[in-house]
């Protein structure tokens, strides 16, 4: 498990962020994270206030990475960039998350490194990190710039045969009631969003075109609610495709495999981030090695699935 305790013992009264600051080597920003994160314990139970008197015995978590193997597909002396594959989280949701792609990160280059954006657990593909605090700043500034270009591959069901743009707006789901989308197109109240799609190839056996996906914008699931609202939803996506009792199934994990390639048409949510560029003291243009086009073998024959069929 990545997330260890230790036990200190705290002689004098201190404030928790600064006995954080002087037994860590943290700034006050990262102890008072440290500390809101519950990383603290007292008495087996989680002290979440940076400026709260601490004494006696505490509990302190640590992440301590346990990689399996993942090597950088890139590398530099400021960041690098892994190959992700679908099924793994970026960062652990809890600390009982067995693991994430933090553990390669922090095991390659040291607890300073981190990633420095997301990308949804089913999602393959390139995953950008920092070496240190000072690239971290710098690629973060650079992706709310825009100025980090990514492009992504993706299967999606029925066949696209021209270029074509989706500029719908796109609003945060504030209730889960009538539908499970997280994010839907909302013409009133939805923010500017932009993506460029190229169909490259069509499958007429499985009823699916492999596509390039060119995001201008960075809205949560863009590329996903941007194709299911052009009714060719990405095969394999649990939420955007699917109807309401498939996905809640599949958000509460009682959803059996033959179920998940039925309703919503492949093992795996089919959307592969395929290349990154950018510019840091040069010009980097970055691609994927996973041969993506490979991935339909994960894709249930068309007359057998479910997946974005009127209800």
């Amino acid at each position: 498990m990545p997330f260890v305790k230790e036990k200190f013992t705290i002689d004098e009264p201190i404030k928790a962020f600064v006995y954080v600051m002087r037994t860590l080597g943290y700034t006050q920003g990262e102890a008072q994270r440290h500390i809101s994160k519950g990383r603290i314990l007292i008495n087996g139970e989680s002290m979440y206030r940076p400026g709260n008197i601490i004494q006696g015995e505490i509990e302190m978590v640590f992440f301590r990475p346990e990689p399996q193997g993942e090597k950088p597909l890139f590398h530099n002396k400021d960041f690098m960039v892994f190959e992700k594959p679908s099924g793994v989280l970026v960062h652990p949701n809890t600390m009982s998350t067995p693991y994430s792609m933090l553990d390669e990160i922090r095991a390659h280059a040291g607890d300073d490194a981190n990633a420095v954006h997301r990308i949804d657990m089913e999602t393959s593909g390139l995953l950008l990190a920092s070496k240190h605090k000072e690239a971290e700043t710098f690629l973060k500034g650079s992706f709310e710039n825009k100025t980090i270009k990514k492009s992504y591959l993706a299967w999606a069901d029925g066949k696209l045969t021209e270029p074509f743009s989706v500029t719908e707006p796109i609003l945060v789901n504030g209730n889960y009631d009538v539908t499970k989308h997280k994010v839907f197109v909302d013409q009133i109240h939805g923010k500017p969003s932009h993506t460029d799609f190229i169909p490259l190839k069509y499958d007429e056996k499985l009823d699916a075109t492999l596509i390039a996906c060119y995001p201008h914008t960075g809205r949560t699931h863009q590329i996903r609610i941007h194709l299911f609202h052009v009714k060719h939803p990405i095969l394999g996506d649990p939420i955007y495709g699917a109807t309401f009792e498939a996905t809640s199934n599949y958000l509460d994990f009682i959803q059996t495999p033959e179920e998940r390639l039925v309703e919503h048409g492949a093992s795996r949510l089919l959307l592969h981030a395929q290349s990154l560029t950018l510019e840091y003291g040069a010009r980097f243009y970055i691609e994927s090695k996973v041969d993506f086009e490979a991935m339909k073998k994960y894709i249930h024959p068309k007359e057998e699935r479910r997946f974005n069929r009127e209800q």
